[in-house]
């Protein structure tokens, strides 16, 4: 068997004012076995050759423990299975004692009936193993007749030299295409043991290999097959549901993934499911300060130094999904290796104005991630990256349970209260409206000016699920009233995935799946009366708002986290081939 392998809480209610806001082990050899894998008595001796491939997918790790690692820290190899006869060979003329293994040197007649003889079937294949012993080439060749078989005298007179190979009754002839590997050769008599070690390659893709299609091989898509090492990179922790549900829904589709993050300042982190979770970055700014800018200067140097850390870290994709300071994640991120980045926001809003620093380090990574239509205009028309490097992985929907418990005029506003998210816009439409306004979230900025307002219910802090899933039941609405300052926003897809529809700003990607699946309403930007317009149609229309909600909930069936790792691996394979 021939394989090779290239190598993320309580919530405390504060009032505004308060004063409260303040090693995945990578293989590194490549193995040869020349074992007899098995067969019962009277049946031929085929055995299993897997084959490694020029970028086909990744094996499933059920199928890795099946093959033998073969070390190279470079890429991705996937593997096709194929049955293939060794040549019988004749009585060997010394000790078996002598051999390696001696079980490999029954004698022919042992393989079962209709093996004996020194003529090999005339539709055999015959594998040749270069690189290690130049004097005895071995090959395997489609052969479809007897007249065809140039070096069988060769191999026959080999057969003193080799190991004994069982016989086998003969395969299908694999299109006449050759078998070929970089580290492979004869495993001799008087070599100490097998499987042999030898040294890895240090390339960044696959093996130069032909591919070989078995003769019962279904057609493979690019992520049918896969064995992916896959470091989630969130120095931060901005997204800690975000990087939870990815990882584990790449670790369900079969990948081996570490999420690379700094310790959460505001609550529990997520339990990882199926993947490694290691906190690598800021281990004292994270614990020593909340959101003071006195941890800024220390919070720099410990970056610098987790991003040294991180290039020891073995991976065979590493996936960038913040770059807090780009000024430092352009000359120490680990780009020698296949790399993606998230472009959660295009231009993050402390550095919007440095778009020649995000043009070189966009351009330093294989693949870019955006999670809307819009934001790929725009990393393409401001930003200046190439589109064909660009992916749209539609933000997928956090999932939830729709459930319908509210007053039927609850405007709900929803995640980290920061300025650009306008919570002024949101209450100054619910007095217009007389609508009672949910306010449920961290606060980033003051909110003491909104305090003594009637109709507002505040709920503040970093709220546990629970919590939000009590007030998304109470909600009948979701308002995003959100300057051009992000491109898609996790507490919109956190209230689709419960069945609330929402009203929003058409700024960067939030309209598309409103519009898409028809969950809600969108209006221009800084619209205040469209917006209120848009939110008393729905609310003033029951028929109007069980359409919305219809279609949030259509929105949370086809937006999934699987989905969503799918497409993350069809991009994966892209660039490491």
């Amino acid at each position: 068997m021939v394989g090779e392998e290239a190598c993320a809480r309580s919530a405390a209610r504060i009032e505004p004012g308060s004063g409260a806001f303040d090693e995945v082990e990578a293989a590194d050899e490549d193995l040869v076995d020349a074992r007899n894998r098995g067969g019962e008595a009277g049946e031929t001796g085929a055995r299993d050759v897997r084959v490694a491939e020029g970028g086909a997918g990744f094996l499933t790790r059920d199928e890795r423990r099946d093959t033998l690692e073969l070390g190279s820290r470079g890429g991705l190899v996937p593997s096709r299975q194929m049955d293939v006869r060794d040549e019988e060979r004749p009585p060997l003329g010394r000790d078996l004692q002598e051999l390696a293994d001696a079980e490999l040197a029954a004698p022919a007649d042992s393989c079962g009936p209709g093996s004996r003889g020194l003529e090999p079937p005339a539709d055999e294949e015959r594998v040749r193993l270069p690189g290690q012993v130049r004097a005895h080439p071995l090959r395997v060749e489609a052969v479809e007749a007897a007249g065809e078989r140039a070096e069988e005298g060769a191999l026959r007179r080999r057969a003193e030299s080799a190991h004994a190979a069982p016989g086998g009754e003969a395969g299908e002839a694999p299109e006449r295409d050759l078998l070929q590997g970089d580290h492979v050769g004869l495993v001799l008599g008087d070599e100490p043991d097998h499987s042999l070690e030898v040294p890895a390659t240090g390339r960044r893709g696959g093996p130069a290999v032909k591919e070989v299609p078995g003769a019962q091989d279904e057609p493979q898509s690019p992520t049918s097959l896969r064995s992916v090492r896959v470091l989630l990179v969130d120095p931060p922790a901005f997204t800690p549901p975000y990087d939870d549900a990815l990882a584990s829904a790449l670790a369900r589709a079969g990948a081996e993934v570490e999420l690379v993050t700094s310790r959460f300042r505001f609550g529990p982190a997520p339990v990882p499911d199926g993947y490694r979770r290691r906190e690598l970055f800021y281990p004292l700014s994270s614990r020593l300060f909340r959101r003071s800018p006195l941890r800024l200067p220390l919070k720099a140097a410990e970056h610098a130094a987790g991003l040294v850390r991180l290039r020891g870290l073995a991976a065979d994709v590493v996936h960038v999904q913040w770059a807090p300071l780009p000024q430092l994640d352009l000359r120490l991120l680990p780009f020698q290796r296949p790399s993606v980045v998230t472009a959660h926001d295009v231009l993050p809003r402390r550095t919007a104005s440095k778009r020649d620093l995000w043009r070189r380090l966009y351009g330093r990574f294989d693949g870019i991630v955006v999670h809307s239509e819009r934001g790929r205009d725009r990393l393409v028309s401001e930003v200046g990256v190439e589109a064909a490097r660009i992916r749209v992985i539609p933000h997928p929907v956090f999932p939830g349970t729709p459930r319908y418990d509210g007053d039927g005029r609850t405007l709900l506003f929803l995640g980290v209260i920061r300025p650009y998210k306008q919570l002024d816009h949101a209450v100054s439409l619910a007095r217009e409206l007389g609508a009672r306004l949910l306010v449920v979230g961290d606060p980033a900025t003051d909110v003491t000016r909104w305090s003594g307002g009637p109709g507002i219910e505040w709920r503040l802090g970093y709220v546990p699920e629970a919590e939000v899933d009590r007030a998304l039941a109470e909600a009948t609405l979701a308002l995003f009233p959100y300057r051009e300052e992000i491109d898609q926003s996790g507490a919109l897809l956190r209230c689709l995935g419960a069945g609330v529809p929402a009203v929003a700003y058409d700024v960067g990607g939030l309209g598309e799946p409103l519009r898409r699946f028809a969950a809600g309403a969108v209006v221009p930007p800084d619209d205040r009366g469209a917006l209120a317009a848009a939110a008393q149609g729905l609310l003033a229309d029951p028929g109007a708002l069980e359409a919305a909600r219809a279609g949030a909930r259509r929105a949370a069936a086809e937006l999934t986290w699987d989905a969503a790792a799918a497409a993350h691996f069809a991009l994966y394979a892209e660039i490491v081939r």
